[in-house]
């Protein structure tokens, strides 16, 4: 599971960086993708490990930001999309992408992890 962290950590990257210069490098907020992406990616390849209890504990710290960054993304997009309906606008169509793919690879991530963790305890291996 650590490999595939690092996976969702270089699509985080990614996501980031294509927020960021589409807004024409002008909104720097765009970049929450990357420190995420960096954050997975730094606990995933220290979770890349014979020993199983650093293992574990660092693909805990992993789902955890996973989780953070879901419920902040989700949030985030959910809050913008109803403040500009509201208010009679249509919400920044990079930034609800941006909020939304993100919120959606993490969701992904958490379920990948969760998946992996019950597996791990039916096996007997925890």
């Amino acid at each position: 599971m650590a490999k595939v962290t690092l996976v969702f950590a270089a699509l985080l990257v990614a996501l980031g960086l294509v927020s960021y210069l589409g807004t024409g490098s002008m909104h720097p907020t765009a970049l929450i993708p990357t420190w995420f992406g960096l954050a997975l990616g730094l606990f995933g390849y220290l979770a890349i490990s014979p020993d199983e209890r650093r293992r574990k504990l660092f693909m805990h710290f992993n789902v955890t930001i996973g989780l953070l960054g879901f419920l902040g993304a989700g949030g985030r997009a959910l809050w913008a999309y109803v403040h500009a309906a509201s208010a009679g606008s249509s919400p920044d169509s990079i930034a609800l992408a941006s909020q939304i793919t993100m919120a959606g690879l993490m969701l992904i991530y958490v379920i990948l992890c969760v998946r992996s963790f019950i597996a791990a305890r039916r096996s007997g291996k925890v």
